[in-house]
This record gives structure tokens, C-alpha cells and sequence, in this order.
């Protein structure tokens, strides 16, 4: 991902949509294999319609949101 898009998605996150494994390894601050292992595992819950694992932003706000009330 190009610098300028990487900096712009971390200051304006998106409000609607899904974002790719990338994307979301980014928007959590985290690597794609330890994104792989949360899905594994069943703390992340990616949209499996397509062949790419497309990760909605609700799923993610909502695995922010628990993870730090534990």
C-alpha cells in the first residue's frame, strides 16, 4: 500500500464498508499472520462471500471494543 493511502486510512478510518486482510492488519496494528490466527481461533469474524477475507468495520470496532474491556 502507498505511503500516502497507508497515512490517510490511520488519520480518516473509514465509517462504512470492509477492508482486506492488509487493510485490516493496518487499521488494528497488527500483522496479516496474527490476523490469520484471531480468525483461526474465532476472536475475528471475516465476511467469507468472496475469496479474500473482507473484514467488516463493525467486526472490527466490535473486536476493539472487547478487547479492551477483558
Amino acid at each position: 500500500m502507498p505511503q500516502n493511502k497507508a497515512a490517510s486510512l490511520t488519520a480518516n478510518p473509514p465509517q462504512r464498508g470492509a477492508l482486506k486482510l492488509a487493510q485490516t492488519a493496518e487499521y488494528l496494528s497488527l500483522s496479516p499472520p496474527t490476523i490469520h490466527r484471531l480468525v483461526r481461533r474465532g476472536l475475528l469474524k471475516p465476511n467469507r462471500a468472496t475469496r479474500h477475507l473482507i473484514f467488516p468495520l463493525e467486526e472490527l470496532n466490535r473486536f476493539l471494543r472487547e478487547g479492551a474491556a477483558r
